[in-house]
């Protein structure tokens, strides 16, 4: 059942607190990049996706593709939540107790569809999921979380292309555009701007679809309306984040892309009301 706006907001707050704890606790890495995506994540599973909580093989159930593993951490977080997954995989991960890997992979009877951690990978994947429903009169949506550092990868643009050529208009592409990738700013690594990256998509048939990327409401709302959405092209959400969202010593720093935070980082605070 899809939660109303007060109770998405109060997950999305759950979620955030228990990525920044298990992985401060469990000492793993990664947690700007998975901070930047958790209200993607909660108004996804919480809101607008069909699926079967603790049936996570569920035949009808829509797709995710979740092309930027390295962010994985409100992914774990939320299967755990639902019961996908046992809780203590989750509570410890990046321990000799859990099987999780840094970057997710397959994981079936998680509910996890595809490993993707080298970048540029995962919507290769969904295109081929999305055709795949297509060709066999499935109903199913596939929706696709890409990074916006992979868009520099040929095989993004590749399978755009593929997408629009095929009208798979069941797939929903969202972009995480935290504006960092794993080194540096990316106008600092290809002087890429966000209205070119815009102008690029619009270049390539898509119509690409600006949201706050830390409003899980309206993110929910946006969501949902591509995937009920009329056309005969992909979807494109351009969710506007913040990399370590949530973490005042985090937040738009590029050398969190994988550190953990010090005693003395953490002492700064919480940019965010978590509301308990």
């Amino acid at each position: 059942m899809a939660l109303n706006t007060k109770d998405l907001k109060r997950k999305a707050d759950q979620i955030r607190a228990e990525v920044i704890n298990v992985a401060v606790q469990n000492n793993a890495g990664h947690i700007a990049p998975s901070l930047s995506c958790v209200d993607i994540l909660v108004a996804l599973y919480y809101n607008s996706m069909s699926h079967k909580p603790r049936n996570p093989a569920w035949d009808k159930r829509d797709r995710l593709i979740f092309s930027k593993a390295h962010g994985c951490y409100a992914l774990y977080a939320i299967l755990a939540d639902l019961d996908n997954m046992p809780k203590e995989e989750w509570r410890k991960f990046y321990t000799c107790k859990s099987t999780l890997s840094g970057c997710s992979e397959k994981r079936p009877e998680y509910g996890i569809e595809a490993s993707s951690g080298s970048l540029g990978h995962g919507l290769p994947i969904a295109v081929g999921v999305a055709l795949s429903a297509k060709l066999r009169k499935k109903k199913y949506h596939t929706f696709c979380i890409i990074g916006d550092g992979e868009m520099q990868e040929g095989t993004t643009w590749e399978a755009m292309q593929f997408a629009v050529k095929h009208r798979l208009n069941n797939l929903t592409i969202i972009i995480d555009e935290n504006r960092l990738q794993a080194m540096d700013f990316i106008v600092n690594i290809m002087d890429i701007q966000v209205k070119d990256k815009i102008r690029k998509l619009k270049g390539f048939g898509l119509s690409p679809v600006i949201c706050p990327g830390h409003d899980v409401a309206k993110l929910a709302k946006v969501i949902g309306s591509a995937k009920i959405a009329s056309g005969t092209v992909p979807k494109v959400i351009v969710a506007q984040t913040t990399k370590g969202f949530g973490l005042k010593c985090m937040e738009d720093v590029p050398k969190f892309h994988f550190r953990i935070p010090t005693k003395e980082e953490l002492c700064l605070g919480r940019s965010y009301d978590y509301g308990y």
